[in-house]
């Protein structure tokens, strides 16, 4: 197991450096000039040069990304072109809500996905089955945005249930403000992980060691719990992982609608005013993210299926 564990994390560092390769590139080769931003389109070409000299900005870009990995391995991202605050501290001070929506939305995601996997696997071919079924097709086509905003109108508008947006200190009105964008993120993964267990779980439960524990007497709970969701929850850890890691991203636009204090708001202000330190240091937060969740999610599906050790 620490074997494959080292080579999954060895597999992310290369990652991770190409991520650091490809977001300094691509950031600098995006039309617009921070300094013209910053000082307006009236700016003088000596306002400017100045400008660009404080910035490191006239320096050779291969200089300019060997003085970013040299400031990154130590954990330095550079100062905001206009926070003018190190980077590292504004991405700290917002993560904490970022992390919050992933784990509250994957939270969600889990409470919805196994009980209504799990009732559609034993009703194949009935009306919760065909029910579930439709729902999860049409959730595979609701764009986040949108479904954010119609759960804004029914839930917070015309219900009053919960908060439009907004993010607050106290760890009750935390839960409460989050649920809605929350749940907007879990039901962009419901769809899938409910497919994929339920596939899952009608394999397992058809199968001889099924039979052979309901020919002994165990009860239709133990069998299902036990034996079957058990074994085919597998195959849907990967899926989650993946739909988690695929959603970080998503959470951006989920961030802005909801008026949430996350990185993917502080993305959007610093893709704006061309801020490029912020928006590498927030895109390799995110690569990191991913790669973190990419391995929790290897590591939880060997552990469940020691066969992916030895393969």
């Amino acid at each position: 197991m620490w074997t494959y564990v080292l080579r999954r994390v060895a597999s992310g560092a290369i990652a991770l450096f190409g991520l650091t390769l490809v977001v300094f590139f691509i950031v600098h080769l995006v039309p617009g000039d921070p300094a013209v931003t910053l000082l307006g389109p009236r700016a003088t070409p000596e306002a400017i040069a100045t400008l660009h000299r404080e910035w490191g900005l006239n320096q050779p870009i291969y200089d300019q990304y060997e003085k970013f990995i040299s400031h990154l391995i130590h954990g330095d991202m550079g100062a905001s072109l206009f926070f003018h605050a190190p980077v590292t501290s504004l991405i700290a001070g917002r993560l904490p809500a970022t992390l919050l929506l992933l784990v509250y939305s994957t939270l969600l995601a889990v409470i919805l996905t196994i009980p209504l996997a799990t009732i559609a696997a034993l009703r194949q071919g009935g009306i919760v089955d065909q029910f579930v079924r439709a729902v999860s097709l049409m959730g595979l086509g609701a764009p986040a945005v949108w479904m954010g905003l119609v759960l804004i109108l029914f839930l917070a508008v015309r219900m009053g249930a919960f908060p439009v947006g907004g993010y607050n200190d106290s760890t009750g009105i935390h839960l409460q403000a989050m649920f809605l964008p929350s749940l907007t993120v879990a039901l962009g993964m419901f769809p899938t992980l409910t497919r994929s267990l339920r596939a899952s779980l009608i394999g397992v439960l058809a199968a001889d060691y099924i039979t052979n524990a309901r020919a002994r007497g165990l009860s239709g709970y133990s069998v299902v719990i036990r034996h079957g969701v058990r074994n085919a929850i597998a195959p849907t850890v990967t899926v989650l992982g993946l739909n988690v890691g695929y959603l970080v991203g998503s959470t951006v636009a989920v961030e802005v609608i909801f008026a949430i204090p996350g990185i993917g708001n502080l993305m959007v202000q610093a893709v704006l005013s061309r801020d490029f330190p912020i928006v590498q240091g927030v895109t390799i937060v995110y690569g990191i993210l991913v790669l973190s969740i990419n391995l929790l999610t290897d590591v939880t599906h060997a552990a469940l299926d020691p066969r992916v050790v030895l393969e």
